[in-house]
């Protein structure tokens, strides 16, 4: 049985991330390429994005197979954000940096600026498994309500609209307004196509538009279901995958220390999220031991590495704790 303190603990994990990555770095010098490693893999996952939807837009392949390879193209744009709000690429280079950021959200337009949520993200490390993550906590974290947290997860906009009043009172400095803006003009454009066609079809129901009389209105609406297919419903099947898998991973409540602040989701039936995730809860806790590490290089140490992490007391696909609402049950 692992007697060391928690301490001794989360130092021989950082140990190990940190050694293996070096071997890593030795074995392959292409790593040593960081900023080009990142630029390419966002271009080789925006031109699959793009490539995909002229595919379907030539009838080429189906909605459905569309909707899929889009999911995981942008899944790929979330881990460079993630990358890039801890500066592991172009942190030198301002405009490089600054294209990436935008590339990304664009990717990705049912999310918040990518510069606000590096704040939130950084505070989120500070503060991971209490009431002041907002970052965790936006996207169901804690939520006991399987209805509410299925909401929140879904549709970050509806959470946080029902969310408002009960963060103003338990997160230190929370303003609805400032996150609710923190989406203009992307996310604001991506919530109006998405709710458009759906109030579009729920009214056409019971009053159907003749062609003649609304042709500007189908014509608008033929190119928002156009972008329902090959990015809205991606991204929203994208998000909902992600914030399962987080804020199932992530403790709330009863967190003392680093390893008490997630578990490692490695089981299959949490295989179908990882697929739009990009393996989220099985590297994720990596990175709150060793967070400036660009994300391809945690799954190339993942094995290695939480082989370690299960001999000091990181928990594995700790389901009760998802019953208990994210309690850490000492």
């Amino acid at each position: 049985m692992n007697t060391l303190s928690a301490k001794q603990n989360i130092q021989a994990i950082v140990k190990a991330i940190k050694t293996e990555e070096a071997l890593l770095r030795q074995k392959h010098p292409l790593l040593a390429h960081q900023n080009t490693l990142g630029l390419i893999i966002l271009l080789l996952s925006l031109s699959a994005l793009i490539g995909v939807g002229v595919l379907y837009y030539l009838t080429i392949i189906p909605a459905w197979m569309c909707i899929i390879l889009a999911a995981i193209a942008a899944s790929i744009s979330h881990e460079l954000e993630h990358d890039l709000i801890h500066k592991q690429y172009f942190s030198n280079q301002p405009l490089m940096h600054n294209f990436m950021m935008l590339t990304v959200w664009l990717m990705r337009p049912n999310t918040i600026s990518p510069w606000y949520r590096r704040k939130m993200h950084l505070h989120h490390h500070k503060t991971s498994g209490t009431q002041q993550d907002l970052e965790e906590r936006l996207v169901g974290n804690g939520i006991k309500n399987p209805f509410l947290r299925a909401l929140v997860i879904t549709d970050g906009l509806l959470g946080l609209v029902i969310s408002q009043k009960r963060f103003k009172k338990e997160i230190d400095g929370f303003s609805f307004m400032s996150v609710f803006n923190a989406g203009f003009p992307i996310a604001t454009a991506y919530f109006i196509i998405l709710y458009s066609v759906i109030v579009f079809h729920i009214v056409n129901l019971f009053m159907p538009l003749s062609i003649n009389s609304a042709s500007w209105l189908l014509s608008t609406i033929n190119v928002f279901e156009f972008l329902m297919v090959v990015l809205i419903v991606p991204n929203i099947i994208r998000s909902s995958s992600l914030n399962f898998v987080t804020s199932s991973m992530h403790y709330y409540g009863g967190v003392n220390n680093m390893l008490e602040q997630t578990h490692v989701l490695t089981s299959r039936l949490f295989m179908p999220f990882h697929l739009f995730c990009f393996n989220f809860g099985h590297t994720h806790t990596i990175h709150h031991f060793v967070p400036n590490q660009p994300f391809y290089l945690r799954q190339m140490l993942s094995k290695k590495a939480l082989k370690v992490m299960k001999q000091h007391n990181v928990r594995f696909n700790d389901f009760e704790s998802i019953k208990n609402a994210n309690l850490y049950n000492h």
